[in-house]
């Protein structure tokens, strides 16, 4: 696929290229399959069903992450079901460790846990694999989905078991859910790379933020189940796919089949129905402290020059998180593989 610039700068702003072209994630066939959810024990019964359903011929394993989401899966996983955790590893330098938590839920759930360590190394060895079958650059997480999800299918299994997305369908990301927003300062809230800050030729698509306008404001939650979701669920389906393995999200087969409760959200409570369910499942463990799946990519980028195209600006990332750099920097990659 050779990206057009409308591409090139959806993949920036989006992480995603909705314009056509590459491959992507059909939500209007998911959703055809997904349950109504009310209350944090009507979630828990959606997400037992879908859960032991697919792990019950024994050929799934679970990604066990140290937060709550994976933590309820992991209670509806057969005894001695296998669980891997993810955890990237940059030589010299301390970076976010779930291992210990996993661990700790797998003992009480009584699974077989397993880690698998991520370097740098890894992810360069993956990444075009990963592009060439997308047709499109990739977020940073999907080269350590497939590394483990190559490692998942090597051990014997079919399906790979995440959690992923019930913060999305259920109130989790709380910095895009804690105000009203304008339309105006939701676009420069969620774009990740603002393309004219990058690319000498740009063109922004406004058309999915113009979508859910209404009064000059944006409702975040609606908007994010439609395009977060979508760019959120084509990361694992690709890695996954490209693994050659089954793709499994208990909590994307389930929605929100009621307002969302905005005032418990700004007041601290994100995705309370989740938290409650969790609850209910581990009285006796504290609420663990929420964190994106860890991927180190300001270390694994700091010595990075930044890009060296003509269709870049020069020194555009010096001032950039490791993310952004991570999205130029695959960017660039992929125009070099076209």
């Amino acid at each position: 696929m050779n990206m057009t610039v409308r591409q090139m700068s959806e993949f920036l702003m989006y992480r995603y290229v909705f314009s056509g072209g590459g491959w992507y994630v059909d939500l209007a066939d998911i959703d055809k399959h997904r349950v109504p959810v009310k209350t944090s024990d009507e979630l828990l019964d959606a997400l037992e069903t879908f859960t032991r359903k697919e792990s019950s011929d024994g050929n799934a394993a679970l990604a066990l992450s140290g937060g709550i989401d994976s933590a309820i899966l992991a209670k509806f996983m057969p005894k001695g079901a296998r669980a891997y955790t993810f955890r990237c590893v940059v030589p010299g330098i301390k970076v976010t460790d779930e291992s210990e938590r996993a661990q700790l839920i797998a003992d009480i759930c009584g699974l077989k846990h397993e880690v698998i360590n991520v370097y740098w190394e890894d992810v360069i060895d993956v990444v075009d694999e990963l592009m060439r079958h997308k047709r499109a650059p990739v977020h940073s997480i999907e080269t350590q989905i497939y590394i483990a999800a190559l490692r998942v299918k090597g051990e014997g299994f079919t399906k790979f078991i995440f959690g992923e997305i019930a913060d999305t369908i259920y109130g989790g990301l709380h910095g895009l859910l804690s105000r009203d927003w304008l339309i105006g300062e939701f676009i420069d809230r969620y774009s990740y790379v603002m393309p004219y800050k990058v690319l000498r030729d740009y063109d922004m698509n406004l058309a999915p933020y113009y979508e859910f306008e209404r009064d000059g404001h944006i409702d975040a939650h609606i908007f994010i189940n439609k395009y977060f979701r979508q760019e959120s669920l084509g990361s694992y389906y690709n890695a996954c796919n490209t693994a050659g393995i089954e793709f499994i999200a208990p909590y994307s087969k389930t929605y929100l089949d009621t307002p969302l409760d905005y005032s418990r959200i700004r007041s601290g409570e994100s995705k309370y129905l989740v938290r409650e369910a969790f609850m209910k499942l581990y009285p006796n463990l504290d609420m663990p402290e929420k964190i994106p799946m860890p991927r180190p990519v300001n270390e694994w980028l700091k010595n990075w020059k930044g890009p060296q195209r003509k269709e870049f600006f020069p020194h555009c990332t010096d001032n950039m998180t490791g993310d952004q750099k991570w999205m130029v920097y695959c960017l660039e990659r992929y125009l070099n593989m076209e």
